[in-house]
């Protein structure tokens, strides 16, 4: 089967440089880890910042580093009297799946089909239950080989972020506004934010490259909260133990039973419905962790969540008083919409960007959090925009090339847009 064509020639054109630096970032592993207590949370995400920083510099940007935040700065001279727009990837993946040993493979004029992943034979990309693949007829998708994440999220949007700022640079008369680019750590354990310095990047305006669908445009994610559960019990031998244990385990399993089954979860809810997710157990019968992530657009909703744990806990406890049951909450970001509205043109600018690319913006929410939410609350207004890549945090993890292509396109795109004059100064 023939590929699909490209959205725009811009497209085209960055296509073989996005590819192949996509598949060079996806092979290098930068698994963060939660709740690790430093940061970042594993060396080896700076494998990959390090040689960004490299590959930042061989294109042009000499000030390129790998500063003490831990994040990769750079920039790129514009246009003079214009804003400095930044654009923001991520260079960890999930620690829910494994991102050691990533094989990605490039299915040719795949899209619409059914996809086999030859590492897994249960893992078959069907277009029957996947809509976006079935709307991708002929695109080159490129999948792990099914026992690990791709890695699209975020790799997708450094490679497009890269091969644009690659393009700019070698045709420096084209019109472009100020660019700053970062590239940060730890941020699907919610802190890829928390060292980042403003002053020092000096944008006055950024963008996030961690969305998914072709077009889209995001300025409204969920408010989110982390929560931990601590029950110690008492071990004793099995064989002794008549009148003694305090099984931590059961006590946990209890615990995570009593969240409502038919709401309130991650696989029952849609749209701007929240959820409570029990993301992650361990300990024995001495002691047990429940990891949580409660979500929610609605600030009040986010709290009514959190009081239904603190209330489910306070259960345990009374049921079996021997047992100890600690709550530790932490909240990690804020719905940046309130904050994003403040600068309407950061969105305009962005759908601007898009329509020049051929394709047409879908305002969208997302159901999750980036970098740019807490950055847009500390005041710099950053929207997310769309990667190409798909089912995310998932060994069936997969990414469009001709959707990449047109993000990296969009990137070019938005540094003219932001070059030129404010169409309605008075905003």
């Amino acid at each position: 089967m023939a590929s699909a064509p490209f959205a725009s020639e811009l497209a085209a054109e960055l296509a073989d440089d996005v590819l192949e630096r996509f598949l060079r970032y996806v092979k290098i592993d930068t698994q963060s880890v939660d709740r690790a207590g430093r940061r970042p949370s594993s060396d080896k995400q700076l494998d990959l910042s390090r040689l960004l920083v490299e590959e930042l510099r061989d294109i042009g940007l000499s000030d390129a580093e790998l500063n003490e935040g831990a994040s990769v700065f750079a920039s790129l001279p514009g246009k003079g009297g214009t804003p400095v727009v930044g654009l923001i990837a991520h260079v960890d993946t999930t620690p829910d799946v494994t991102g050691a040993g990533v094989t990605p493979i490039v299915h040719r004029g795949a899209g619409g089909a059914r996809i086999e992943l030859p590492g897994d034979s249960r893992q078959v990309l069907d277009p029957e239950h996947l809509p976006a693949l079935a709307e991708r007829t002929g695109h080159d998708i490129v999948t792990s080989d099914g026992t690990t994440l791709l890695g699209a999220d975020d790799k997708a949007g450094i490679a497009e972020i890269m091969a644009a700022v690659a393009f700019l640079a070698k045709n420096p008369t084209r019109p472009r506004a100020p660019i700053r680019v970062a590239f940060t750590v730890d941020e699907e354990v919610g802190r890829g934010a928390e060292d980042f310095d403003l002053d020092a990047f000096g944008a006055d305006v950024a963008y996030t490259l961690d969305g998914s669908g072709l077009g889209e445009v995001e300025i409204e994610t969920f408010s989110a909260r982390s929560v931990r559960i601590t029950i110690s019990g008492l071990s004793v031998h099995p064989g002794t133990a008549k009148g003694k244990l305090v099984n931590a385990v059961k006590l946990a399993a209890e615990l995570v039973g009593s969240l409502p089954a038919d709401r309130l979860s991650p696989e029952t809810t849609e749209e701007r419905e929240g959820y409570v997710h029990p993301s992650r157990i361990s300990g024995n019968a001495e002691k047990t962790i429940v990891d949580f992530i409660v979500r929610d657009h609605d600030d009040d909703l986010l709290e009514e969540h959190t009081k239904l744990l603190r209330s489910l806990a306070k259960d345990v406890a009374e049921r079996e008083p021997r047992a100890h049951v600690e709550v530790e909450e932490r909240d990690s970001y804020r719905n940046m919409r309130p904050f994003v509205e403040r600068t309407p043109r950061a969105m305009e600018a962005a759908f601007e960007a898009i329509r020049r690319v051929g394709v047409e913006p879908k305002l969208t929410i997302t159901r999750g959090g980036t970098d740019g939410a807490v950055l847009s609350s500390r005041g710099l207004p950053t929207p997310n925009l769309f990667t190409g890549g798909q089912e995310y945090h998932s060994v069936r993890e997969w990414a469009s090339v001709q959707d990449m292509a047109s993000a990296a396109a969009m990137i070019v795109e938005l540094a003219g847009v932001w070059s030129e004059p404010d169409p309605d100064p008075s905003e």
